[in-house]
């Protein structure tokens, strides 16, 4: 009961970080892409309560980019709700929900062998699935509307390698993979947390 209480009241405080981060800060504008924060707190979720508090925190950060589609703060996203809008809030449920979960996943099954590395591989899967998840939404659903953002069917690949993938993808990735081993090795020292982290 301890640990079901410690977890709770972990992943409430995870969840206002996720919703400070995307309410208050939002996503970074960099050209047409948003590149965001809030899989930090998703990651950190993963790592020290396990894949469904992970899911639950990637779910409510998809709530809230649903938000941000439909009112049409996120263009890209608008244009894509305006198309297909029960597609498009279920592309962004599903890859924030399952960018945690899988987090999660590694996290768990990694912890015991070797900490430090399930740490890192976890902080890398979630930006992995977010941003393939998306991908892969648009080339089954969106074919039109990534030929126009394209600039043409021959330049698809192109624009997902290196506007999506070079950019946006890039960018998260990194910033995950510097950010997260940083927070945990703080929140290792806090008492809080000091179980459930051993790196």
């Amino acid at each position: 009961m301890k640990n079901f209480v410690r977890n709770l009241v972990g992943t409430a405080i995870l969840a206002a970080l996720v919703l400070a981060l995307q309410l208050l800060l939002g996503s970074l504008k960099l050209g047409p892409f948003n590149i965001t924060l809030t899989l930090v707190p998703i990651i950190l979720g993963a790592v020290l309560y396990g894949p469904l508090s992970a899911a639950f925190l990637g779910g409510l950060f998809g709530f809230l980019v649903c938000i941000s589609v439909i009112s049409g703060n996120d263009a890209g996203g608008f244009m894509l709700f305006s198309q297909k809008p029960v597609i498009t809030l279920a592309l962004c449920m599903i890859k924030s929900t399952a960018a945690g979960y899988l987090s999660g996943l590694v996290a768990r099954s990694l912890a015991k062998k070797n900490a430090t590395l399930s740490l890192f591989l976890a902080a890398g899967i979630a930006p992995v699935a977010n941003t393939g998840i998306f991908i892969l939404g648009l080339l089954l659903f969106f074919q039109d509307t990534l030929v126009l953002w394209a600039n043409g069917q021959d330049k698809i690949v192109d624009f997902l390698l290196f506007s999506i993938l070079g950019i946006n993808f890039t960018t998260e990735f990194l910033v995950n993979l510097v950010l997260v081993p940083i927070l945990a090795r703080i929140l290792r020292n806090l008492r809080f947390v000091k179980q459930e982290l051993a790196v």
